[in-house]
């Protein structure tokens, strides 16, 4: 597992995962565009590390992230469906009934053990401290030409709760309209935006924290869908396999990650807005300029040789597609302890995470799929699922072009297709009102006489198990004369 950010840099590099940029290149449109470029190649390409941004000598990191591969990596793991495993083990605690139970339960244990942050007296965070230090310092990027300026796109932005304490950390982009002051784009549905709403009703400043460039485990866990009211530092320790650590930050009442590379220490007034936007979106389109809460920087500790780890959006599929993947494998274990009868997902990378949504179920009853559709609506960040299409279980949702043949084959439109209205995405932008809008659920499943259908269903096509290991002989003899 990486501590730090710069030894995983320096296993990217080792393991030739990274490629490093030793022209100058402008933070200005062209480090996006040459990682736009990348990110859009076979595979998702490589991290990009650009040592010499123009202007400056902070090193700027992209696309570390960008790929199974590399995604596995970070967490510590041969592949996703391996964290989804041990984090439905820890969630189906078994009692044991001997020894041999008792000590194989003992690794669990010491995971649950490691969930806790822990808080240092010193970090690596802090070697560094300007209470005069200004915005301008950092090689932050303009990402497409008609941006409405220059924007920190991966940012761990902590609060806390003004009236119980309960931390949240998550990530949300911040224009630069200074060298003092940001928007906090607060979308209203986020842990963040929720702390402020209370902070503003008892008309108190809210104090902020923003952490850059943090250890890999801990800027995933900033991404991820995790429930309101829980830590997503808790879910960075369950992945790093030990307890984050802490350090008390220099000018505000909260603790900041002791890994980050830099972290601006600040606060939001309440009431206070300015108009932020246009910015290009991971929708692949700007999303409209709006009023937004500013962000006041009081003071930025650092590491004395700090990167710059930044991400760029845009039209699919970019950086975020792969941590999406992750949030997706890990978060299918925890969906199933309330719908057990889910086999699998798949948020398809066009889809942008909340538009196209792929479930495969084990079907039990008449409108078993209605069910489904019902439900995502009703759970966590999966009410913004603006297309959900449900198939059975001997389909792969993973495979689209396949769920795309089942659709086709399975649909009758007028009798599968069901539309609700409910709350859409902030960056929705189809819809007649902000944040409200209609869903749909497609039933792609195979329908019963129970459910209406009084014709026979046509049985899909499937040759013999034998017959398929003689083809498998064939085709290497085939594969090898060619």
């Amino acid at each position: 597992m990486y501590s730090d950010l710069t030894d995983f840099i320096a296993d990217l590099d080792r393991r030739r995962l990274l490629a490093r940029i030793r022209d100058a290149v402008s933070p200005d449109l062209e480090i996006a565009a040459l990682t736009d470029r990348v990110c859009k190649t076979p595979g998702g390409g490589p991290g990009l590390l650009f040592e010499r941004p123009t202007g400056f000598d902070i090193p700027v990191a992209t696309n570390l992230f960008g790929s199974a591969e590399r995604m596995c990596l970070a967490l510590g793991v041969t592949s996703l469906d391996a964290v989804a495993k041990e984090i439905d083990e820890l969630m189906t605690p078994k009692m044991p009934t001997g020894m041999l139970d008792a000590l194989k339960m003992l690794p669990v244990l010491d995971r649950l053990r490691d969930l806790m942050p822990k808080t240092v007296k010193d970090a690596p965070c802090q070697e560094v401290v300007k209470r005069d230090g200004s915005l301008d310092e950092l090689p932050i990027l303009k990402t497409w030409p008609d941006d409405g300026g220059r924007y920190i796109t991966f940012p761990l932005v902590i609060t806390k709760d003004p009236e119980t304490g309960i931390r949240n950390m998550g990530t949300y982009r911040m224009q630069v309209f200074d060298g003092r002051t940001t928007g906090m784009h607060w979308q209203r549905h986020k842990g963040g935006a929720q702390h402020h709403r209370v902070a503003e009703r008892l008309g108190k400043r809210l104090e902020v924290a923003v952490a850059l460039s943090p250890e890999p485990t801990l800027a995933y866990a900033a991404t991820a869908p995790m429930p309101e009211g829980l830590d997503e530092l808790l879910l960075a320790g369950f992945l790093g396999r030990r307890r984050v650590e802490l350090v008390k930050a220099v000018t505000v009442d909260l603790e900041v990650p002791a890994s980050a590379h830099i972290v601006l220490e600040g606060y939001v007034e309440p009431g206070e807005r300015r108009r932020e936007g246009p910015f290009g979106d991971h929708t692949g389109f700007y999303s409209l300029a709006d009023d937004f809460p500013v962000f006041h920087l009081q003071c930025i500790t650092m590491r004395k040789k700090p990167v710059y780890l930044t991400t760029v959006v845009g039209i699919p599929p970019q950086e975020d597609y792969y941590l999406g993947k992750a949030s997706e494998r890990i978060f299918l274990p925890v969906i199933r302890k309330t719908l057990p009868e889910i086999v699998d997902m798949h948020f398809p990378a066009e889809g942008i995470f909340h538009n196209i949504v792929i479930v495969s179920i084990d079907k039990r009853y008449p409108g078993h799929a209605r069910k489904i559709m019902s439900a995502f609506w009703g759970l966590g960040q999966l009410m913004f699922s603006k297309a959900i299409i449900v198939v059975d279980k001997d389909v792969d949702v993973q495979n689209v072009s396949e769920v795309a043949w089942i659709a086709g084959t399975h649909v009758d439109p007028q009798r599968d297709i069901q539309f609700t209205r409910g709350p859409m995405d902030d960056l929705e932008n189809a819809s007649d009102l902000p944040a409200y809008g209609s869903k749909m659920g497609i039933d792609a499943t195979r329908k019963w006489q129970s459910e209406g259908f009084v014709r026979e269903w046509p049985k899909r096509l499937a040759t013999t198990e034998a017959a398929k290991r003689k083809a498998d002989e064939l085709l290497k003899s085939i594969v090898k004369e060619t």
